[in-house]
């Protein structure tokens, strides 16, 4: 049987590459983050689980080679953030850390697949096994975008494009055809609560705009209102230009329409074909309960 090797990060996305291997014949062996890993995946049949720091490269590669593995994929999320936490990272990886002359993600995980790769170990992408799982054109909910919708998700596609060139993240947020979040390295959800939060605190103040004085009447003002100061928040989630599908691959899932929906947020738009759903048809089902539009282009 065929040996893979699993990074796993946090999240489902390690429990759906483990399975769709399992599969298709593959003998799985995770390197299982400490940091980051549910403990779950202890138990759900892979071949064995090794638990490492995130700052132990050289015990990954190790494990990896004791074990036969020449191919991997990594799969969940390990946050950026954990480059400045107190983890202290091994010679190997300290080393790798002061060759990058940038510390984005792409950089830095570009290193790592070249260190493993010095090593034998190919780092392969991790949607090569999840086909059915990446997100298809058109609408995929029973509502569609609306029109002020759409606005937003052209605008926010132009502006997340340029960041996204930029590796700073792969999420902004819109209302109003005006940007209020952008992602950093605090991920997507994060990023769609603060926006939430900017909302509310604008929702909280009075008197933003005074009634008009000249021939418009309260009604028909209310209407303009409504409408320069709606308040419905957009989520734009994108690939990046030339996204290297071996890792940080756009995923969504329940817990990102949980989210949404807290924040006051009613439209999502991915990228067809380069962004991941997890636990598909509950998603859309959350989503469709919340009145939230989810759209793939």
């Amino acid at each position: 049987m065929t040996r893979l090797g699993l990074i796993a990060g946090n999240g489902t996305f390690p429990f759906l590459v483990l399975d769709a291997a399992r599969a298709q014949g593959y003998e799985v062996v995770v390197a299982a983050i400490k940091e980051e890993t549910f403990p779950e995946i202890s138990l759900h049949g892979a071949a064995s689980v090794h638990w490492v720091s995130l700052g132990e490269l050289s015990k990954l590669i190790e494990i990896f080679k004791a074990a036969g593995v020449t191919r991997a994929v990594m799969a969940g999320q390990v946050k950026h953030k954990q480059i400045f936490s107190s983890i202290k990272p091994d010679w190997r990886l300290a080393k790798l850390l002061l060759s990058l002359a940038t510390r984005n993600t792409d950089s830095l995980l570009a290193a790592i697949a070249e260190v493993l790769a010095d090593e034998g170990i190919v780092l392969e992408n991790s949607t090569a096994l999840l086909e059915p799982l990446l997100a298809k054109t058109g609408v995929l909910t029973k509502r569609a975008p609306s029109e002020q919708e759409r606005k937003n998700i052209e605008y926010g596609r132009a502006v997340g494009r340029r960041l996204a060139e930029y590796d700073i993240g792969q999420t902004v947020v819109i209302a109003g055809a005006a940007c209020v979040a952008v992602e950093a390295m605090e991920g997507t959800d994060a990023t769609i609560e603060r926006a939430g939060e900017i909302m509310k605190s604008l929702a909280s103040a009075e008197g933003l705009v005074e009634a008009p004085t000249h021939g418009k009447g309260r009604d028909e003002w209310g209407t303009l209102d409504s409408q320069l100061l709606s308040r419905a928040l957009t989520v734009v989630k994108i690939a990046k230009p030339g996204q290297d599908l071996r890792f940080d691959v756009p995923v969504i899932g329940v817990k990102t329409i949980e989210t949404m929906a807290r924040a006051g947020a009613s439209c999502l738009a991915v990228d067809a074909g380069r962004c991941l759903l997890l636990d598909g048809e509950a998603m859309t089902r959350a989503a469709d309960e919340a009145g939230i539009a989810v759209c793939a282009e």
